[in-house]
């Protein structure tokens, strides 16, 4: 049986993972961690297998004056649970970092995450992720560390990005033709890949993603087909939205961000679902 520790209690993505695991009690037992209580150091590490650490701050574009708080949260409490980890003998910790150290998608151009891409995230969020990042791997022990750069994550019941799009395609009558294309990845699919990292103990970083890439029309019209809403695609917009491809808000929905397949360990085997029922699942609020 393997002991998962979730820092992180009644988080997001924690929640979808314990839920899972939990579906086999002969394999894994799973407990969560309030990182926000204080005394959640004196919480002992010892026997447990993995700590999967989800606690912190999620969001691309955070107002300057949270530049401290995601510095204090992201990198240096992300360290202190890996440290503590370590000298307590845990023998896997599982950090969720994200694409975003690597910067922004790029409008009108196509940008490809490979093996050779430095770290070059544009703003405080993705900098405290890198941050955190450095430290934990500079940690000297046996314990297996596993570093997670997904992109956009979504779901049922999801926050950032994909909500926002969602709820704009339930409404729009128009909307642009602009190609673009994005990595992504469902909740289920992360789930099924944090499952085959625990069951065969694996080190490194990993991009995991969905097997297919998205462009933003091809999600809108998804969207809109699961609540009978009709969108007209028009090319009348494309011209302005390319010129205001430094706006931070087009950027992120037209943008192009794509992970190279081969940091993504397809062979593992954990794409469980595809992008038209991962669509259905999310605006039906379904289950796993």
């Amino acid at each position: 049986m393997k002991k998962v520790l979730i820092t992180g209690k009644n988080s997001y993505l924690g929640g979808f993972v314990k839920r899972e695991l939990e579906k086999d009690p002969q394999a894994y037992q799973v407990t969560e961690l309030d990182m926000t209580d204080p005394k959640w150091t004196d919480f002992s590490f010892a026997g447990y297998d993995v700590v999967y650490h989800v606690a912190g701050l999620a969001h691309s574009t955070p107002d300057e004056s949270q530049r401290d708080f995601y510095y204090q949260i992201n990198t240096k409490l992300a360290y202190q649970t890996a440290f503590k980890a370590s000298q307590e003998g845990v023998k896997q910790f599982i950090f969720m970092s994200s694409i975003i150290v690597y910067g922004s998608g790029e409008i009108g151009r196509k940008r490809t995450i490979t093996k050779n891409t430095p770290l070059t995230p544009d703003n405080f969020y993705g900098d405290s992720k890198k941050q955190a990042e450095i430290k934990i791997r500079s940690i000297d022990s046996d314990m297996k560390v596993v570093i997670l750069r997904p992109p956009m994550i979504y779901g049922p019941n999801s926050k950032g990005n994909y909500p926002l799009l969602a709820k704009f395609a339930r409404k729009t009558p128009v909307f642009p033709t602009l190609k673009n294309e994005r990595s992504m990845l469902f909740v289920g699919n992360l789930v099924q890949f944090i499952q085959k990292v625990i069951d065969q103990e694996l080190e490194g970083v990993f991009l995991p993603q969905n097997e297919k890439t998205a462009q933003t029309k091809d999600l809108i019209a998804l969207i809109a087909k699961e609540h009978g809403h009709t969108v007209h695609f028009v090319s009348l917009l494309n011209p302005l939205l390319k010129a205001m491809k430094k706006q931070t808000v087009v950027n992120k929905v037209f943008g192009n961000l794509i992970i190279d397949p081969s940091l993504s360990f397809f062979d593992l085997g954990y794409t469980k679902y595809y992008l038209e029922e991962s669509i259905h699942i999310t605006e039906s609020g379904g289950t796993l």
